[in-house]
């Protein structure tokens, strides 16, 4: 098992910005997860939205959400939530479309290391943590979505979209669940 923490960066965390609803909770919630996957010494995997600072890397994703192209290496805004950072040996994901998988390295990383099923918290619930499970179960990896840790602005598609992954895509549980799944793991 792996964990997914998907765009967890300063301006979704900021309600000014491209932030609101519940998402500030669901990156509390995500800290402890983190914590036990660190613990363990499983893989974690981060994304982040980057795009260049010209636009020439610019998607339909971005011509749908100009502010967006903002995201850049440099702009703060894209940089991952300080109590989220990355420690050395966690990939770090940059990515210009929705899903985490979509043009980059991600599915490749995940079976190198034979993981089949995979945590994935993160923002926005109707957007990128849709995405990302989607192309993780049509992948072949069962993804594992602790409710608690995935954020919307809008509570509406979120609770829409959590039914729908249950209903359809793969687990949803609380994070409180998770120690008792990798236990289950760890005795098979």
């Amino acid at each position: 098992m792996a964990l997914l923490i998907v765009d967890f960066v300063n301006g979704f965390a900021d309600p000014n910005a491209f932030g609101g609803g519940n998402i500030a909770e669901a990156i509390k919630a995500t800290v402890p997860v983190l914590a036990l996957f660190r613990a363990r010494g499983l893989p974690i995997a981060h994304t982040r939205i980057v795009f260049a600072e010209d636009g020439s890397d610019a998607t339909l994703f971005s011509q749908k959400v100009p502010s967006l192209l903002a995201l850049t290496e440099t702009n703060p805004a894209s940089a991952i939530v300080p109590e989220l950072a990355p420690l050395a040996g966690e990939l770090v994901v940059r990515k210009q479309q929705p899903s985490g998988f979509a043009s980059t390295g991600l599915m490749g990383w995940l079976a190198m290391r034979g993981i089949r099923s995979l945590v994935v918290c993160g923002c926005v619930t109707s957007g990128c943590i849709r995405a990302s499970v989607l192309d993780a179960m049509q992948g072949g990896i069962l993804p594992v979505v602790p409710r608690d840790c995935v954020g919307d602005r809008a509570l509406g598609p979120h609770e829409a979209n959590l039914f729908d992954i249950g209903q359809k895509y793969g687990n949803v549980v609380h994070s409180a669940d998770i120690e008792g799944m990798l236990d289950r793991l760890d005795n098979i």
